[in-house]
């Protein structure tokens, strides 16, 4: 009779005792953010930062033919193994150059307005692994392209992501 009590005070304990170790969910801002091996949002806001700001630093969308540059955001393409929406990307790349002033982004793909440029881009995955540490190396590249098809702009950022075998589970 003892261990059936013992058994039935644990069996009510434990979840109790459980949910007092877990953390309710909350905000994480800053630098304590997790990170994963994977892309995450904390990667699309930071390499769309960069990018946009070296493209409106060039000073191209001030040569275009109007001001503000029409410009139609193509397509990005996810050359990497893991599944992620690039209109992540895309979507932060258009309201950063909307509010640039620089430039007005066509969402129907051109077929409303005779672009000034197109923006297109790719995400490639390479991997690496040496002893117990494994690295992924995502490469953020993106091309502006005049009506000609002529690259006026291009840039490429890289995001390292390592971790120990232990770390990551595999």
């Amino acid at each position: 009779m003892k261990t059936k009590l013992r058994f039935f005070v644990a069996a009510m304990l434990l979840p109790l005792l459980w949910a007092g170790c877990a953390t309710a969910p909350h905000v994480v801002e800053g630098p304590n953010k997790l990170t994963t091996m994977g892309i995450d949002t904390q990667d699309f806001a930071a390499k769309a930062d960069e990018m946009i700001s070296s493209l409106v630093e060039s000073s191209v969308l001030d040569k275009a033919p109007r001001h503000p540059a029409v410009l139609v955001v193509g397509r990005i393409v996810n050359e990497t193994p893991r599944q992620f929406d690039t209109d992540l990307l895309a979507k932060k790349i258009r309201v950063a150059l909307n509010k640039s002033g620089k430039a007005v982004t066509d969402v129907t793909g051109g077929a409303l307005s005779d672009p000034d440029f197109t923006l297109s881009g790719k995400i490639i995955d390479t991997y690496g692994r040496v002893g117990n540490t494994r690295q992924h190396d995502y490469t953020f590249q993106l091309s502006l392209s005049n009506p000609q098809g002529l690259a006026v702009w291009e840039d490429e950022k890289e995001i390292a992501k390592q971790a120990e075998r232990s770390a990551v589970g595999f």
